[in-house]
């Protein structure tokens, strides 16, 4: 992929913190399938609707390309992609739609996201409602940030590999969105859209790279992430299994996005949560969290999001477990701490420079 030479970060150095290699039992957990094989992530080191551009409509959009392979179709994270490509279109051919993705239907095998029920990777997907409110939520808020600031310009989208916003939402000129996904899923939404003639806002790019890294800080790194820049990270979609898959996430994030960056999205609904009177804690246990890696977080209630935008929620075992947030990076990030390291050491050696003068 491209790198963008004035986006590149910093060489690490010593200072930079990156946590050792993280052994098996605790790396991110995704689908222990035989067929399948999916590397870990290890390495890590450390409101109200906003005015959207032109859409076209569902209808009116040209399929692309040849759908997925049988062998594919198996692929468990390929059918919740899907399922959830699937809602989209259906909420775009609403009457009354909260957003419209013109591009879902592009992405849509019939057959794959009616298949599988039993799927171990069904928890992931939420209730038509459900992901139909927590999609409009998002898109506001992302088109909120980057319409009200000038340095907002790089965007980090941790997705299903399905996520059509690189390409049905407006973007500022010079904006590089970085796709974090399931490379199979990713290819097959790719090979779909280049099809449909899909493309990004002018001037801008967008870049992939693998949930299934090994080390997914330095891969950001090398498609031209920069953490003295400002960052928008969005979380919607991205398998994440466990908790643990949860801690290691931010850890990377945490070091990679610069003080004042922004992070939304959702967190998905663990299996090991189930008890209601548990949910209280386990939002504390968030915070904390979230605190650990250095942002400031607010949970956003889902009741008031569905009254914004006149919405009723009638599923509350689908609220059960999930997380709706907004928050904000407050600490400085790995590449900003080497910009300090360097700044000091300049001006130590001027310093020793003028003291041999002197003498």
């Amino acid at each position: 992929m491209p790198v963008l030479p004035w986006l590149a970060a910093p060489a690490a150095t010593s200072l930079v913190r990156r946590s050792p290699p993280l052994p098996p039992s605790t790396r991110i957990l995704l689908l222990h399938l035989p067929a399948y094989s999916f590397s870990p992530w290890s390495n890590c080191t450390k409101s109200g609707p906003s005015p959207r551009g032109p859409f076209a409509t569902a209808a009116d959009t040209p399929l692309g390309g040849p759908l997925p392979e049988p062998e594919e179709e198996r692929d468990p994270l390929l059918v919740v992609a899907l399922r959830a490509a699937r809602l989209r279109d259906e909420e775009s051919r609403r009457p009354d739609p909260l957003f419209i993705d013109p591009y879902a239907a592009v992405l849509l095998s019939h057959n794959v996201a009616t298949e599988d029920k039993d799927s171990l990777a069904l928890h992931l997907m939420p209730c038509a409602e459900h992901y139909r409110l927590v999609t409009r939520y998002i898109d506001d808020k992302l088109q909120h940030f980057i319409s009200n600031s000038d340095d907002l310009r790089q965007i980090v989208l941790l997705t299903d590999g399905m996520d059509t916003r690189p390409y049905r939402l407006s973007w500022p000129r010079l904006s590089v969105v970085y796709d974090v996904s399931p490379g199979r899923v990713f290819s097959t939404a790719s090979h779909q859209l280049r099809g449909a003639g899909a493309k990004i806002s002018q001037n801008c790019v967008v870049l992939h790279t693998s949930s299934e890294s090994p080390d997914l800080q330095e891969g950001l790194y090398k498609n031209g992430f920069n953490g003295d820049r400002p960052s928008l990270w969005v979380l919607q979609g991205l398998p994440l299994f466990t908790f643990k898959s949860l801690e290691d996430l931010l850890l990377i994030i945490g070091n990679l996005a610069m003080k004042g960056s922004i992070f939304i999205g959702e967190v998905p609904r663990f299996t090991q949560w189930r008890a209601a009177a548990d949910m209280a804690s386990e939002q504390d246990r968030l915070e904390n969290l979230f605190f650990t890696q250095g942002f400031r977080v607010n949970f956003v209630h889902y009741e008031e999001v569905a009254k914004d935008v006149g919405l009723g929620l009638d599923s509350q075992s689908e609220i059960h477990g999930r997380a709706l947030f907004i928050a904000e990076q407050l600490r400085f990030s790995d590449a900003q701490m080497e910009s300090f390291r360097m700044h000091f050491e300049r001006i130590e050696e001027d310093a020793d420079e003028d003291g041999f003068e002197e003498l």
